[in-house]
């Protein structure tokens, strides 16, 4: 049953799948009203769960459950399934786990893991540069930590 954020409870859990690329306005209408769909059928060992769904900065994909759901096993591949879809009728990437996304001026951008030392030399990225975490796992984490300084990032081991 589809939710709004801030009905979830802060443990509610997410999932957060970058694309490769920013969907166009045109992709991310037809985009939302599916994942809206997909959140209100989504279901655990045959009970609807709790859920919110959304695109946020034309890139990133994030499905929240509330925790008391008990999502695992099926209902996890289920959404697994349902973003490969997306990516297949877009030809976008969500799986990409090499690509790590800044934001800069407003704007997302990405850097490949092996280029990521070589953009925090020659300044593309630096200390204070916001990147995105998309290891967080919970609503609260999303909400306090999504979006964090590079410097107090796990990405920062990379340079």
């Amino acid at each position: 049953m589809i939710r709004e954020l801030i009905a979830l409870d802060n443990s509610s859990r997410v999932w957060i799948y970058q694309a490769d690329r920013d969907l166009s306005y045109d992709e991310i209408d037809t985009v939302r009203p599916a994942i809206f769909d997909f959140v209100n059928q989504w279901s655990s060992h045959g009970t609807e769960v709790d859920a919110y769904g959304n695109i946020f900065h034309k890139r990133f994909i994030a499905l929240f459950t509330d925790d008391a759901n008990h999502v695992s096993g099926c209902s996890i591949d289920s959404s697994v399934k349902f973003i490969r879809h997306i990516g297949n009728e877009l030809s976008i990437d969500f799986f990409n786990r090499e690509q790590f996304a800044f934001l800069d001026n407003e704007e997302v951008f990405t850097v490949d893991r092996l280029n990521l030392s070589d953009a925090y030399q020659n300044g593309t990225i630096n200390d204070n540069t916001f990147v995105f975490d998309n290891l967080v796992n919970s609503k609260d984490k999303f909400l306090k930590s999504w979006l964090i300084p590079f410097k107090d990032s796990w990405h920062k081991r990379f340079v």
